[in-house]
């Protein structure tokens, strides 16, 4: 697998309206923010563990270093 980069997760810096989460997760899985925004409500509507797994995942996701753009990943 040389030359291959592993894909990484980091918070979003462009796409973010609390923490970068949605829009971080929605970058990795190269899908829409929106679409991944809705999925959490509904989640949490639902009661689930979401606004847990959120705040977990804005305290340990790394924020992505300056050097590493959209077309670098």
């Amino acid at each position: 697998m040389e030359g291959h980069l592993m894909k990484k997760f980091y918070l979003s810096d462009t796409d973010r309206k609390i923490g970068g989460v949605c829009g971080g997760i929605a970058e990795y899985l190269e899908v829409d923010s929106t679409f991944v925004r809705l999925l959490f409500v509904l989640f949490a509507l639902l009661g689930g563990l979401t606004v847990f797994i959120y705040i977990v995942l804005w305290i340990i996701a790394p924020r992505r270093p300056k050097e590493i753009t959209k077309s670098d990943k």
